[in-house]
């Protein structure tokens, strides 16, 4: 009795885990983009509105790629578990964080630049979540908008980094010096090409996260 119960519960997580949630996001509206190449303009006196409004196309654009690339057909938590089962290519957030600051990084702009950040890297009762971050050239990752499609199953969220009501962020280079201390027990130092040093042995920059 109780290894049917048990079967049958597990044959029931099977089932929503597997079950389809509807098709791919809706596309973007263009307002949307117009909204997000405001706010980055706005970001700085020295930022190129050319260059704002293109870093808003290429991101919306990019996102809608990207999830027809990872598949998208459910919310993220679910297609997280897909992911993690083989069943799906990709779509964990640190897949969107590295494609979207990838792509982005690849129209050289001027008068923008590209960061990665972590959020929950010490909370044992959330996931940890990972995001790119666009701020105008020379300024601080808090001081940019969040580019994060993973929250909303495929649906870009962008935020100010210190107006995210649902992350505290934080450098991911500082997360990744913090976990190669606690692993190896000794003091990390970050290069300026983003090298870290323990020892005498280098690490790259990990991609994991």
């Amino acid at each position: 009795m109780r290894h049917t119960l048990l079967t049958t519960v597990l044959a029931m997580l099977a089932a929503l885990v597997l079950a389809g949630c509807g098709g791919p996001p809706p596309p973007a509206h263009p307002g949307e983009v117009t909204r997000l190449a405001a706010a980055i303009r706005a970001l700085g006196p020295e930022v190129d509105p050319d260059e704002a409004r293109r870093a808003a196309r290429v991101a919306y654009r990019h996102t809608a790629t990207l999830a027809r690339e990872y598949e998208i057909t459910d919310p993220p938590l679910i297609h997280n578990t897909k992911v993690n089962m083989g069943l799906k290519p990709a779509g964990l957030c640190w897949h969107w964080a590295r494609d979207i600051e990838t792509r982005l990084k690849e129209e050289q702009f001027r008068t923008l630049e590209m960061h990665r950040a972590i959020a929950n890297a010490e909370n044992v009762f959330r996931l940890e979540h990972s995001t790119a971050i666009i701020s105008a050239r020379g300024d601080a990752y808090d001081a940019g908008i969040v580019l994060d499609p993973w929250r909303k199953g495929g649906q870009l969220t962008w935020v100010p980094v210190a107006e995210d009501p649902l992350y505290d962020w934080e450098p991911r280079d500082a997360v990744t010096a913090r976990k190669l201390e606690r692993e190896h027990g000794q003091i990390v130092t970050i290069t300026e090409d983003r090298r870290f040093l323990v020892g005498g042995t280098e690490y790259a920059a990990r991609d994991a996260q």
